[in-house]
């Protein structure tokens, strides 16, 4: 394998919750979503922007996340992502170095131009415009994060006269910086250009110019070269849709329903995607199980599937699981606490010396047995002599 020794584990919380129930339980349980992954040891969660569509109801990361910030302890917290072309970009660095002050340094930021068209069309923003102002914002908010001098630009859509941070970031020399890429080359380029982490699908979207991870990772360090960067794999998050019970008949079973409607009710009838299948909904899970899109089965099955997203990348550092709510609370839960106990230690090297310990132990098992039987017939031989 070409992992880390230390994976790093954690979710991407659009969220998406079931339109017809109530939201402000819905936010609730994304908090306490977020004290449960602190309390199993989950390394980080990455926090959605949309304003449209039904689904996705975080309106501010930033927001969110401050809250989140006082329940938790460990847990770092990042935008995933925050829409630069729906920014000014001093806005978006003066939040972020808030936050990190907050935070006492849990926060990340994660860049990216917009994924809902709906939310661009209600701005009045040209869908042609975005990725390009995404570069150019992030362009400048790294100048912000990185520079003392004042900075005056003038752009066709935002404007700083000699801006400056008057607080510099918590972090030293700023909070960790991702781009999303899921399917354009321009998250890709971004983070070569500007030698920072990428957020990722686990399976290169269909129309992409790669064909596969690994070849959508090449486009980041070629143009990673052009600029005189190199790009760190460990800094690579890959995200996966993953459910996870005791058995794979149990987790189907469970989240077929769920699993079924979340992609026909918002992927397919909300957003226009194609459809996965013909037939019921119920049929989804099992298509999407088969091309390798979701892991839905026992850890074992989701350990197997780590090891071969790792072949078809290269490697890479960090493997952050969808958040859905495919199972009752207990189920979601117990399916995150399953990753957590069985699935996390296999690539964080945790067990590895347990496990060595454990061998050593029982190579050595007769020859200390008849060290220790020796002992105790010494002892008893002592305790007759002494008492004679």
């Amino acid at each position: 394998m070409t992992l880390p020794e230390r994976m790093k584990f954690g979710v991407f919380l659009a969220p998406f919750h079931w339109k017809d129930e109530n939201p402000t339980l819905s936010l609730d349980r994304d908090l306490e979503l977020l004290q449960w992954l602190d309390h199993l040891g989950y390394d980080e969660a990455w926090i959605g922007e949309h304003h449209s569509a039904g689904w996705e109801i975080i309106a501010s990361p930033e927001v969110f996340m401050a809250t989140a910030a006082e329940r938790t302890r460990h847990i770092k917290l990042g935008t995933g992502v925050i829409s630069l072309p729906y920014h000014h970009p001093l806005m978006v660095a003066n939040r972020m170095v808030l936050l990190d002050h907050l935070t006492r340094g849990r926060t990340m930021l994660g860049v990216g131009p917009g994924a809902l068209g709906t939310d661009a069309a209600m701005l009045g923003i040209d869908p042609l415009t975005q990725r390009r102002r995404m570069d150019e914002s992030l362009g400048i908010i790294l100048r912000l994060l990185t520079e003392e001098e004042p900075i005056t630009y003038k752009s066709e859509w935002f404007e700083l006269n000699e801006a400056m941070l008057h607080l510099r970031p918590y972090t030293k020399p700023h909070f960790p910086i991702a781009v999303a890429a899921a399917q354009s080359p321009s998250g890709m380029v971004l983070a070569g250009k500007h030698g920072i982490a990428v957020l990722s699908v686990s399976i290169v979207r269909g129309g992409s110019i790669a064909p596969n991870l690994r070849e959508f990772w090449k486009v980041a360090e070629e143009t990673a070269a052009e600029y005189g960067n190199v790009m760190d794999r460990n800094e690579w998050r890959v995200v996966m849709h993953v459910y996870l019970a005791e058995t794979k008949k149990e987790a189907m079973e469970q989240a077929r329903s769920a699993a079924g409607r979340y992609q026909r009710e918002y992927f397919e009838r909300t957003l226009g995607h194609d459809s996965v299948v013909d037939g019921p909904a119920d049929k989804i899970i099992d298509a999407m199980v088969e091309k390798g899109a979701w892991c839905v089965g026992t850890p074992d099955d989701l350990i197997a599937k780590i090891k071969e997203v790792d072949e078809d990348s290269g490697g890479f550092g960090g493997f952050l699981l969808q958040a859905t709510e495919w199972g009752t609370r207990e189920q979601v839960y117990h399916s995150y606490e399953l990753l957590a106990r069985y699935v996390m230690p296999q690539f964080q090297g945790s067990v590895k010396s347990l496990d060595a310990s454990q061998k050593w132990s029982e190579n050595k098992r007769d020859e200390l047995k008849a060290k220790r039987t020796a002992a105790l017939d010494r002892a008893r031989e002592d305790y007759v002599g002494q008492r004679r």
